[in-house]
């Protein structure tokens, strides 16, 4: 289903990913503070234009270049978040910080400070998301999801949260917005749906914790949304599902099935098939594999597994606008194509069930040249340790990337 295009190497660690809403513009966020932003190739006009004898593995349509990088955080880079119309970019940081940069530039425009845990500690941030062009919502590894009105400052500089709410008994691990209702006169989401610690939770921006699921009896790792459907992936395996939107949610009835025994379920993201209707969501895992699944309430299948690498788990998972999903993990970043009909002519997909287990610091941007300074990894609490090659160097990279069958 999936064929891997572009694999490039990174010069540190990768933390985090943030994905263009229009562009073909990938942000990253890495283990040194530095955050980048590259350029993926523009999609072919005609993808039946690619030669019928070569897969796209073999046939490249560009080369990834760096538009900018630059030192952003003095700690770790934890998160990175694009506001909707993609004009911004968010990142935070273990230096405790917030920084909103213009994407085309990389220029720090506002800053905003991590407030502390409530027993006056520094908390560190887990995640970042734009509910919509005025609220921010920032999650940390304390269980806090802060919520910013940026209309209260033009500048963003010393803005507060107007509203924090602790759904969760440990970090929050996933945020996903899910669809507004019908009677939304502005067309953007007020709630979210989030994993995190050994429980879910929806939470809306208004009426704060609207549900808060039960202890699962394991760490919670991953979540998206599908249509009226949640996910959520733990630490030893096993994928839950509940139908029925918020409703479905609260009644407390979920569907489990074993992906992988033993392994974590570490990132997940939706993928939807418009024009045959099939609910698909890519689940990254702390082996390395990437397992496309297909949801429905009678079946639940894998599709196709590919793998991002041999040896690091899967950190960072998304759909880019033009089709194309996008891994990362350790040092490098891949991404894979959705093969076209020509591809598959001579290849049957394989199709597995899943078993149903329902009963069981500085801001100067520097051109393409530049380094990563070294900087070990600081990694969340309590997460599952994957195997890491500390200090690892894989040497300079310029920063073009060609795509393979590229000279």
């Amino acid at each position: 289903m999936f064929n891997s295009i572009c694999t490039f190497p990174l010069p540190s660690d990768l933390l985090a990913q943030g994905i263009h809403p229009i562009s073909p513009l990938l942000a990253l966020g890495f283990a040194s503070g530095h955050v980048q932003i590259v350029r993926l190739p523009a999609l072919p006009l005609n993808s039946s234009q690619k030669s019928r004898d070569q897969s796209s593995s073999t046939n490249g349509h560009g080369t990834v270049d760096t538009a900018w990088r630059t030192r952003r955080h003095k700690g770790s880079c934890r998160t990175l978040a694009f506001n909707l119309d993609g004009s911004q970019l968010f990142s935070a940081g273990t230096d405790g910080l917030v920084k909103v940069a213009t994407t085309e530039t990389g220029e720090v425009i506002g800053k905003i400070a991590v407030p502390s845990e409530p027993n006056g500690h520094p908390d560190s941030p887990t995640l970042l998301h734009a509910l919509d062009p005025q609220t921010l919502l920032l999650a940390t590894d304390s269980s806090a999801i802060h919520i910013y009105d940026l209309r209260a400052d033009s500048t963003i500089q010393g803005v507060k949260p107007q509203q924090t709410h602790r759904p969760h008994d440990d970090y929050v691990s996933s945020l996903t917005a899910l669809s507004p209702s019908e009677t939304s006169t502005s067309g953007f989401s007020r709630q979210w749906f989030s994993t995190g610690g050994s429980t879910v939770a929806v939470t809306d921006v208004r009426k704060g914790i609207v549900f808060q699921s039960e202890d699962l009896g394991e760490e919670v790792l991953s979540g998206t949304v599908i249509g009226d459907k949640m996910f959520a992936g733990g630490e030893k395996g096993a994928l839950r599902m509940w139908e029925g939107g918020v409703k479905g949610l609260m009644g407390g009835v979920d569907k489990k099935f074993m992906m992988q025994k033993g392994e974590s379920l570490d990132v997940m993201c939706k993928l939807w098939e418009e024009h045959t209707g099939e609910e698909l969501i890519a689940v990254g895992l702390g082996d390395g594999a990437v397992k496309i699944v297909q949801v429905g309430t009678k079946r639940t299948n894998v599709v196709d597994s590919v793998k991002h690498d041999e040896v690091e788990g899967v950190v960072t998972l998304g759909l880019e606008p033009g089709g194309r999903m996008i891994s990362g993990g350790g040092s490098i970043v891949k991404i894979w194509e959705k093969e076209t009909s020509d591809d598959l002519d001579d290849e049957e997909a394989d199709v597995d069930q899943i078993q149903d287990d329902s009963n069981d610091g500085a801001d100067g941007v520097e051109g393409a040249a530049s380094q990563d300074e070294s900087s070990e990894e600081e990694r969340r609490p309590k997460r599952k340790k994957r195997k890491r090659n500390k200090g690892k160097n894989r040497g300079e990279s310029n920063h073009i990337m060609a795509f393979k069958g590229m000279d």
